[in-house]
């Protein structure tokens, strides 16, 4: 299907690896040209080099109060416009809640969360002027609570009061804002979850994976590129009346409303 999305510019947070990665590949392939941000510039460099694209690298810590704003600044100084800005940084710590510091939680908010939420604030102006769209990735996490994700699920959560509370401004503004809620996606964070589950369980890494699948309700995991189209889908004019919506992309891991 042709998204109809060539030659616009997108930013992609995250972008080095996991889903970020297959979002920029994804997108590229749609003849977007695009702002690649994390941390890692070697990793940023490589997936530029390999892109066919105009890209852009920007290594920066998004929870740096100043990045975002850098960010989204030197975007619309190199490519003139700004068009789909694609929120996907952040990895927040699991583990007991009582074991968890005040460190912990403040990493996971600030990054995460108060990272996106700068970003859209900077983008704004620039996604009116070119009638925009914003996608959160954000996790199924901040719909159901787990005692081990007490800070992502407190921070998925909030995100997706964020991503409805855009949308609401986005209908008079003329920018579409809307989620995805991956479930449990093939990337490295899970393979070291399937990892530690195969030495608790005693079992081969394959066996674990399906045994893991399964304690979760789900034939399988998912993959990046399951991720990556959703995204293009979205961002595109072909979803023109999605708006404020939040799509859960798990394999059917949520059975709530």
């Amino acid at each position: 299907m042709d998204f109809d999305l060539s030659g616009k510019v997108a930013i992609v947070t995250g972008a080095s690896r996991g889903i970020g990665r297959a979002i920029a590949r994804t997108l590229a392939a749609e003849g977007m040209r695009l702002v690649l941000v994390a941390r890692s510039r070697d990793q940023l460099d490589e997936l530029a080099a390999f892109l066919k694209v105009d890209c852009l690298v920007q290594a920066v810590d998004l929870r740096d109060i100043q990045a975002p704003a850098s960010v989204i600044s030197a975007a619309v100084e190199h490519f003139g416009r700004l068009d789909v800005l694609v929120n996907n940084a952040g990895a927040t710590v699991r583990g007991d809640f009582l074991s968890l510091t005040e460190d912990d939680w403040v990493d996971g908010f600030a990054l995460k969360f108060f990272g996106s939420m700068r970003l859209c604030r900077s983008a704004w102006p620039h996604l009116c002027l070119a009638h925009g769209s914003i996608v959160n990735i954000i996790g199924i996490g901040g719909r159901t609570g787990s005692a081990e994700f007490a800070i992502g699920g407190s921070v998925n959560a909030a995100l997706l009061n964020f991503t409805k509370s855009l949308a609401d401004r986005g209908v008079k503004d003329g920018v579409r804002i809307n989620a995805i809620n991956p479930g449990s996606i093939a990337t490295d964070r899970l393979q070291k979850r399937i990892r530690a589950y195969a030495v608790e369980h005693n079992l081969e890494p394959d066996s674990a994976a399906r045994e893991m699948a399964k304690s979760m309700g789900v034939a399988r995991f998912g993959e990046p590129d399951e991720i990556a189209w959703a995204v293009a889908f979205l961002a595109s004019p072909q979803s023109a009346y999605i708006h404020g919506s939040i799509l859960d992309v798990d394999g059917g891991q949520t059975r709530t409303l």
